[in-house]
């Protein structure tokens, strides 16, 4: 039996809420080891004060059991399936991080974001966190953190649904029903707008300054996905295909392709084999596309190395297509195949590679089918 489960007196956690709203929140969690919530909070129900579930609980342990002092943060874990039912069986409100903003405020922070968007597109200055307090005048005592998460919730519904979202707000899912039903509506109520965010980040602007091995980052992680409630289902209009415009430009494809053969020039010298650079071959130009791959290089004298580009204006996360050939000799080819994800190409180019089968690196999902009326069976 886990400690928490032993948590069953509504008074200790009353005491601990009480201890919670007289402290303070900075101070109440530095004196009990805990960090802030990140999905769920229990309401006060004397002061409405929301409060975070975690420490709330292990603090409330203390309090029952006095002469075995609270829960530490790593001796439990916190969540949908331990505190929020512990609590909420206790008769106190679960509230989930986000959920409890109004139909305004959620309507506010859409319109702000797309501001930030369209600024970002056009290559405008624009300052996050003067943006951020600005927004928070107009939303109900809600914190630095929790407009930067609802920001984020809205990356995370644009990428979604294939769109460019801001650079810096990482998408993060568990949105509120009310945030994407907010979202979505906007995208289709201003297409005018949207329209022409997607046509300034399609817009192809060479670097002024090529620089190139210093543009190599880390491949984004794969990350599980977590199904959460069905989704609105909203067809757009393909013309807001963000990744699909991204492989139909031909002309960024083309300036990708020409830098990344900028950046093995450097990379083989870099190696000890200038010399090999004159035997790279850019099969893409030269041959056409259907090899399943771009750009012929080297590791060394004797290896190939198979280099598929993908080029885009939009962010580290920005998803991109593969077709059914690249993704079937990504597996023939192994190691040898290279996946150059060229992204902020317009801003200063940055680069992250995948190596080998492509289906371990990445989510994929079906997006056409060919359609015929014979079929080869048996």
């Amino acid at each position: 039996m886990s400690q928490l489960s032993q948590l069953r007196s509504p008074a200790a956690v009353q005491a601990a809420i009480d201890e919670f709203v007289q402290l303070g929140r900075t101070k109440f969690l530095a004196r009990y080891g805990f960090g802030k919530s990140r999905d769920f909070l229990v309401r006060d129900p004397k002061t409405g004060t929301d409060c975070d579930s975690k420490a709330i609980a292990g603090v409330a342990f203390g309090k029952q059991f006095p002469e075995q002092g609270p829960l530490t943060a790593d001796s439990f874990s916190g969540g949908e399936a331990t505190v929020v039912p512990a609590l909420t069986n206790l008769g106190f409100r679960i509230i989930r991080i986000g959920e409890d903003w109004s139909e305004v405020e959620v309507e506010a922070t859409v319109r702000d974001y797309f501001d930030m968007l369209r600024a970002e597109a056009a290559g405008e200055p624009y300052n996050k966190s003067e943006h951020n307090q600005a927004l928070r005048r107009v939303l109900n005592g809600r914190s630095k953190s929790s407009v930067e998460l609802k920001h984020q919730n809205i990356s995370a519904v644009l990428d979604a649904l294939g769109l460019p979202y801001i650079n810096g707000y990482k998408p993060r899912g568990n949105s509120q029903l009310l945030l994407r039903k907010s979202v979505q509506a906007y995208v289709l109520k201003h297409p005018q707008r949207l329209g022409t965010i997607v046509d300034a980040l399609e817009e192809v602007k060479l670097p002024g300054e090529k620089t190139y091995l210093a543009a190599l980052v880390e491949a984004p992680k794969r990350e599980a996905l977590v199904r959460g409630p069905a989704p609105v289902r909203q067809r757009l209009p393909r013309k807001f295909d963000y990744a699909a415009r991204d492989e139909a430009n031909r002309k960024l494809g083309r300036a990708g392709e020409q830098w990344v053969i900028g950046y093995e020039q450097q990379r083989l010298t870099a190696l000890g084999h200038p010399e090999l650079f004159q035997r790279l071959d850019w099969v893409a130009d030269t041959q056409g596309d259907g090899a399943g791959f771009d750009i012929l290089s080297f590791d060394d004298d004797t290896r190939h190395r198979f280099i598929e580009v993908k080029t885009t204006n939009g962010g580290l996360g920005s998803s991109f297509l593969v077709s059914h050939n690249e993704l079937m000799f990504s597996q023939e080819a192994e190691e040898q195949f290279h996946l150059y994800r060229v992204f902020q190409f317009r801003d200063g180019p940055r680069l992250f590679t995948l190596s080998g089968d492509l289906a371990q690196h990445v989510h994929l999902k079906p997006t056409d089918y060919r359609a015929s009326f014979r079929s080869v069976v048996g």
